[in-house]
């Protein structure tokens, strides 16, 4: 997937924050048709409570991860087997996040430009 310079219009490669031609800053973020990363899908060191697999899915998709354990307890009790092998299917095959990598955040757009 490829962007376009806002300043001169040439074709930017996926993940370029600064145009080779003209110099001037990416500007698109997410929202706006363009993506700067593709989320990966890990079972975070910190902040999970059994094994990082409902923060991992709220993470990566931005789910609000509260409900994403309420949701997975609810389907734990009303579909027993299911949501119990489908969730230790998930702890074997989601890969652990390294140490080390800072947290995945989306990064927020730099402020309209003062020019005038």
């Amino acid at each position: 997937m490829a962007g376009y310079c806002s300043n001169c219009g040439s074709v930017l490669p996926f993940g370029a924050r600064f145009c080779s031609v003209c110099g001037s800053a990416a500007t698109g973020y997410p929202g706006q048709g363009y993506v700067p990363y593709a989320p990966r899908l890990v079972r975070p060191l910190f902040g999970r409570q059994v094994a990082g697999v409902c923060i991992g899915f709220a993470r990566t998709y931005g789910w609000d991860v509260g409900l994403v354990r309420i949701l997975t307890v609810i389907g734990g009790i009303f579909l027993f087997p299911v949501v119990e092998i489908v969730y230790a299917a998930c702890w074997i095959g989601i890969p652990e996040e390294p140490a080390g990598e800072m947290p995945m955040v989306h990064p927020t757009p730099p402020p309209p430009s003062q020019a005038g």
